[in-house]
């Protein structure tokens, strides 16, 4: 086994990637001190020396990995991930560039790559986009009709909430989210317009409880879909790795 091999199956194993997990949970925490000036004003030092050990790990491995996997390495999205979040870590942070020095709070999003449970998580996300793109069409659609129909109703009345389309669509928009939508909009509208609720009701029964519903279900659907396809991988994985063996038993059986 070459030294490359035996560097790729070091990183490879469970206790790297909680080693990394460790350092990234490490690096998260002084990231949030340096936003105190009073842990700034106590140990300032050691929190910038901690955060750049962290750093230095981060690009320590990263090297390792492109070493050790070569051209494969970046066939994965997940190391693609990291890789991008660690180079804007080391983009230098001054002139018109100081804004950076907030993203390096994305370094904490590493800690999703290495565990698999979060990892599965936003696999099952990014594979129901596509299905949320039509839901989210359909709400627009949704939207844009109740604004109208809110505008032509209520906008001479309530000028502030539905004077016009802008205004009907984030008032709906609150609606939806029901952060207020009782007593601060539907029952002062319908102080002066008593049937208002036929309308307001139904858009949240429309939205907030089917539509949105609907996307969850999309989510859920897709990150059990995701969970499938990595056991059924894990399983092959087993299988082949089993049949080798059985293959190199055999292998020596024969040859006595």
């Amino acid at each position: 086994m070459t030294f490359r091999d035996r560097l790729a199956a070091l990183l490879s194993r469970a206790t790297t990637r909680n080693a990394i997990t460790a350092v990234i949970v490490i690096n998260a925490v002084t990231l949030g001190l340096e936003t105190s000036e009073g842990a700034m004003a106590v140990a300032g030092p050691l929190i910038v020396g901690i955060d750049r050990i962290c750093l230095t790990i981060f690009v320590v491995e990263l090297l390792s990995k492109i070493y050790a996997f070569g051209p494969r390495f970046f066939r994965n999205g997940w190391n693609v991930f990291d890789f991008v979040v660690v180079a804007i870590a080391l983009v230098p942070a001054s002139g018109g560039l100081s804004v950076l020095r907030a993203l390096r709070i994305l370094r904490v999003l590493r800690v999703i790559s290495v565990a698999p449970r979060l990892r599965r998580v936003v696999e099952g996300f990014l594979t129901a986009l596509p299905g949320m793109a039509s839901v989210f069409l359909l709400m627009a659609l949704i939207f844009y009709i109740g604004a109208v129909i809110a505008t032509k109703l209520f906008g001479a009345a309530f000028p502030e909430w539905f004077g016009d389309l802008g205004r009907s669509a984030y008032t709906l928009f609150q609606v939806m989210t029901l952060e207020s939508w009782s007593m601060g909009i539907v029952r002062p509208v319908m102080q002066e317009f008593p049937y208002a609720w036929a309308f307001f009701v139904p858009f949240i029964m429309v939205t907030t409880f089917a539509v949105v519903n609907l996307i969850v279900g999309l989510i859920v659907n897709s990150m059990q879909s995701a969970h499938e396809e990595e056991s059924v991988a894990a399983t092959d994985a087993y299988r082949d790795e089993v049949l080798k063996r059985l293959d190199a038993i055999e292998q020596r059986l024969s040859e006595r």
